[in-house]
């Protein structure tokens, strides 16, 4: 199968990468990344990115009662990846507000600079208990309004 080739990655400078490597487990029957693959490697470069910070989210959630649900997300599947692809998973932006983080998301294989996907993530704070949302602490997130 022949997809189009995307021209190099236009992306801005990220914020934060953290690199991934396509494993079986991750393919469908064709070979391919499989689509809801993407949404881990999206959601482990947050947390990764979180935990650069020093933000635990088991300790956040045993501290605080608080924990961090995807609200929603939009998707663009723009080329596939393949058994053994490294990936670089990107933050390119990320927005707090009140009660929720928004990150730009991409992720480009490392052999091209090719962009296989982009995404727009939002996440929302709850209460642990009720599962209501409720405002980010101001200490949590302190210097990571990039």
């Amino acid at each position: 199968m022949n997809f189009p080739r995307s021209p190099r990655s236009s992306v801005p400078d990220p914020v934060f990468t953290w690199p991934i490597r396509v494993y079986w487990e991750d393919t469908d029957a064709g070979g391919m990344v499989y689509h809801a693959s993407y949404l881990r490697f999206l959601e482990r470069a947050r947390t990764e990115w979180l935990r650069a910070r020093g933000i635990e989210q088991q300790r956040v959630s045993e501290r605080h009662n608080l924990l961090f649900v995807v609200r929603d997300l939009s998707i663009e599947f723009l080329l596939p990846a393949r058994l053994d692809d490294e990936l670089d998973v990107t933050i390119g932006s990320f927005e707090r507000r009140s009660a929720s983080m928004t990150f730009v998301q991409c992720i480009l294989r490392r052999a091209d600079g090719a962009t296989l996907a982009s995404a727009r993530v939002r996440a929302a704070c709850i209460d642990a208990t009720s599962y209501r949302p409720c405002r980010i602490p101001e200490n949590l997130l302190q210097g990571t309004s990039e």
